[in-house]
């Protein structure tokens, strides 16, 4: 595994969905990467709150930076 720094971290870009195009660092080459956005609830109880859930999945194909993960329409 080719790593980007010191401390094994790599830059990656998210394809597609919700949050395509945004830019992170990982370490570890995670197989999927979750990303969740706040949903606006009416007069919640207590300290509930809901969030829609996204996936993206790590792009195999690619062996160097910035990997790439591409958004899993199907999930969850």
């Amino acid at each position: 595994m080719k790593t980007g720094d010191a401390t094994g971290s790599e830059t990656a870009t998210l394809d597609g969905g919700p949050a395509g195009g945004l830019r992170m660092r990982v370490t570890g080459r995670p197989e999927t990467i979750q990303v969740t956005y706040p949903c606006e609830v009416d007069a919640p109880p207590g300290d509930v709150r809901a969030e829609a859930l996204y996936i993206y999945r790590l792009d195999y194909r690619v062996k160097h930076e910035p990997l790439r993960y591409g958004f899993d329409g199907a999930s969850p």
